[in-house]
Order: structure tokens, then sequence, then C-alpha cells
């Protein structure tokens, strides 16, 4: 990956599998549990957290539940401060529909937009990338001291592209994995299980 500006050292945690991410339905900024299996991935995460968590660094989730439920699960009893930046992107008509559901009823967009950053952003009364972005690198800018996130699957994969320098349709690219750690330092990335 390019280096864009410095930032510090940040780890990103995605939240866990939830019930909709198992059923392939749009969750955007609706609210839905972990699944047992994301259950699972916030405790994998704990145990990749425990030497971070000694470094002292901030730590910053979003306000959304799969979020919040997998920080307490993740980061035990370190506290965290919610920020509603760090918010998945609003997917407008399409929150709550499955991929299917969205090919059926809206094929013109589904047919243009194969990855979900890009679906996402194009739903019709949605966020749209360049204010998802804008708020991304809000939040990013603030930044002065090494930081532990704990967000969301897009928001993980805008995150990366703006620190890296990358293309919209490179950030559509990245694998957005649950259950491991993103460490961002130094101008690359190390993926921790």
């Amino acid at each position: 990956m390019r280096a864009g500006m410095a930032y510090p050292k940040i780890w990103f945690l995605r939240h866990g599998q939830t019930e909709w991410n198992a059923e392939g339905r749009i969750q955007g900024q609706l609210e839905s549990k972990l699944s047992s299996l994301g259950i699972e991935h916030a405790q994998q995460q704990a145990g990749l957290m425990a030497p971070i968590l000694a470094q002292g660094p901030a730590c910053y989730v979003s306000p959304l539940g799969r979020a919040q439920q997998t920080a307490r699960i993740a980061l035990g009893d370190q506290p965290f401060i919610t920020d509603a930046r760090l918010a998945e992107a609003q997917a407008g008509v399409f929150q709550g529909l499955t991929r299917q559901e969205v090919a059926a009823e809206y094929p013109e967009i589904y047919a243009a937009n194969p990855l979900n950053l890009n679906l996402f952003c194009a739903a019709p009364q949605g966020e749209g990338f360049d204010a998802f972005q804008a708020r991304i690198t809000d939040f990013l800018t603030g930044l002065s001291e090494p930081t532990v996130v704990v967000a969301h699957g897009l928001w993980g994969q805008v995150l990366r592209g703006v620190i890296y320098g990358l293309s919209r349709a490179e950030m559509a690219a990245l694998p957005n994995e649950q259950g491991c750690i993103y460490q961002l330092a130094d101008g690359g990335e190390q993926v921790l299980r």
C-alpha cells in the first residue's frame, strides 16, 4: 500500500458477525446483534488486544450496538469513547434489505455497483461516498496518539484507503475481515490473527 498523510498508529477492529451479516442483509445504521460466531470473533480479538491495551492507547467505538457489543468483549474493562463519526455508512432505502432484494428492486444500481462500498454509497436516500469519507477523514485528522478503533467493515475500508491514499475503487476492493485486528502503522498494514 502507498502512504498518504502521516497518522498515529491505529488498531482497527471490525465488529463481529451479526445476525444480519449471516443473512446477507444490509445493516447500514440499523441494528442487529452479534451472532454466536460474532461473539467468537470478538473473543478472538480480545485475545489479541491484551498487549495492545497494555500500551495505553486511546479507544474509540462506533455508537451502533454491534460495535458496542464487540468493544465490551474485545476491550474488556478498558474505557472507551463513543464517537458518532464511527457509525457505518447510512445506506438509505437499502437498509434492512438483502442483497438479493436490492438486486430485484434496484437492478440498475445493483448491476453497476458489485462491491459493498459502492452499493451502499449508491443507495437512494443514503449518505453517499463523499459525506462518508469526509466524516472518517474528520475523525482521522483529530488523532494525535496511538488509537484503537472499533467500527464497521466499510468504515474500515475507507479508513485504510484514506491513510494509504487509495482510490475509491481500491478502497472498495480491500478485505474487511471479522475476528482480527488491522494494525496500521509506518506506512503499512499488518493483520493480527
